[in-house]
């Protein structure tokens, strides 16, 4: 099957141009000046924009979290992605039972999302604990098409200093990516039981419990282990605190390498102050590490610009708002952490980003789509407008406004937290392998359209 796309205008992250694009059997034949083939279907562009198809790497679709599962399953999570302009997802798989093996959650994930997902598909490895196995079935794990792991500083099963060690220099033999959730958990642990026993219960005090330096204290202490591994490839997620970003220009500026850094949509356009809404409303953004400072969204964007950030994702994990309240109303330490986001990413970033000038069109695709694709082993099949390049793409309208509403969204969370908030630049039309899956809102996809994906070690450039 033969598709052009026609009267468009093609970015990559070099530039853009007015060109037809040729897909044939799933993937770009060519780019060029009016291409003409007689048996293909015609898409007309009618003079939007074709961006390559964004990529999320960092979703919690179906995770059990304590006594509570994320709302959205594999089916409806990808499916509000796909909707919102994502056509590729790498997913965070849970915690499994103490002491499994590794590739335990890999054969729970597969179950969870083989013939559910919408959109092609990876997953992250997750470590518990480490010992001599535990590290030959994450270097095996590596070589077979999951070359990414992830480890925590907090939570039940955080690693220590050490183990963080010896898991950066089998990472670094590999040639696999590690990724890491910074925060200090001690200190955050004592900052909480002190607020709960002077009664400071409320969502504000989620916030005030893990102050920016618990992030930025675990950057730096990270960046120092990476150099005692020889600098493996090293992935900072949700990075929220200007602290932070101090922290990795301070290390770039004297030699660190291999320092990647996302950030997510809320930490660039929602603020602490919703902490202090109504009527429990300030439960929904209780996610970790919580919403901080105008001044932090504003130094993520220009770290964004200047190419300190590499990658926005969102970190979606959704709960029922009166689970939050259930568990979360009289004590902040027992409300569900995290929030939606999946289906709102695209449009916030292109409208908060390219149409308010804080980055440029390029750097829209760089931390979008071809970054993510680099750092996590996908590209060329992804991320990028190339022949031989998965046809992965959507058409953005800069013309076309919008607002967020829960009722046009496509998520179980049932309330977003960019609710009523207004957006330029809408997605006319998503494609995923040569398919169209999203037209003017409407899905068209199938459940089980998604692939999983093997992904490559991925060949980065030291920086």
């Amino acid at each position: 099957m033969k598709t052009i796309i026609r009267n468009g205008v093609v970015v990559d992250s070099e530039g853009s141009v007015r060109a037809d694009l040729l897909i044939e059997d799933g993937k770009i034949s060519a780019i060029g000046s009016h291409i003409e083939e007689m048996d293909a279907e015609v898409i007309d562009a009618g003079g939007k924009l074709i961006l390559p198809g964004p990529i999320d790497v960092h979703t919690h679709f179906d995770l059990q979290a304590g006594p509570l599962r994320a709302v959205d399953d594999f089916y409806q999570g990808t499916l509000a992605a796909a909707c919102g302009g994502t056509t590729t997802i790498v997913d965070h798989m849970a915690f499994g039972p103490k002491d499994c093996p590794v590739g335990h959650q890999l054969k729970e994930y597969h179950r969870l999302a083989d013939g559910n997902a919408v959109l092609d598909y990876g997953f992250h490895g997750v470590l518990q604990h480490v010992d001599k196995k535990v590290l030959e079935d994450m270097e095996n794990l590596i070589l077979s098409g999951i070359p990414s792991f992830k480890a925590y500083m907090t939570y039940d099963f955080r690693l220590p200093d050490d183990e963080i060690l010896r898991v950066m220099q089998s990472v670094k033999k590999t040639g696999g990516v590690l990724t890491v959730h910074a925060e200090n958990h001690q200190v955050i642990g004592h900052l909480r039981k002190k607020f709960v026993e002077e009664g400071k219960t409320g969502a504000i005090y989620h916030a005030k419990s893990r102050p920016a330096h618990t992030e930025a204290e675990a950057v730096g202490r990270l960046i120092h282990l990476s150099a005692m591994a020889d600098y493996p490839n090293l992935y900072l997620v949700h990075i929220s605190t200007k602290e932070s970003l101090m922290e990795i220009r301070k290390a770039r500026q004297n030699g660190a390498k291999n320092v990647y850094v996302e950030t997510c949509t809320q930490y660039l356009t929602l603020t602490e102050d919703k902490y202090l809404l109504p009527e429990h409303e300030g439960l929904k953004y209780v996610m970790s590490p919580p919403l901080r400072t105008q001044e932090d969204c504003d130094a993520l964007w220009e770290a964004i610009g200047e190419g300190l950030v590499s990658v926005v994702g969102t970190d979606h994990c959704p709960f029922f708002f009166e689970d939050k309240v259930k568990y979360g109303a009289d004590d902040f330490t027992h409300c569900p952490n995290g929030g939606p986001g999946v289906e709102e990413r695209v449009r916030l970033l292109f409208s908060e980003g390219v149409m308010k000038k804080r980055i440029t069109l390029q750097k829209f695709v760089e931390v979008s789509s071809l970054n993510p694709a680099r750092i996590m082993g996908l590209y060329p099949k992804k991320g990028t407008l190339r022949p031989g390049s998965d046809a992965d793409l959507i058409l953005m309208d800069t013309k076309k406004t919008g607002v967020f509403h829960q009722e046009h969204l496509h998520g179980n969370a049932g309330y977003s937290l960019y609710e009523g908030y207004a957006y330029t630049g809408e997605i006319g039309l998503v494609m995923q392998r040569g398919k169209v899956i999203v037209k003017d809102g409407k899905f068209l996809g199938n459940r089980g359209d998604g692939e999983f994906m093997s992904r490559d070690i991925p060949e980065l450039e030291s920086k």
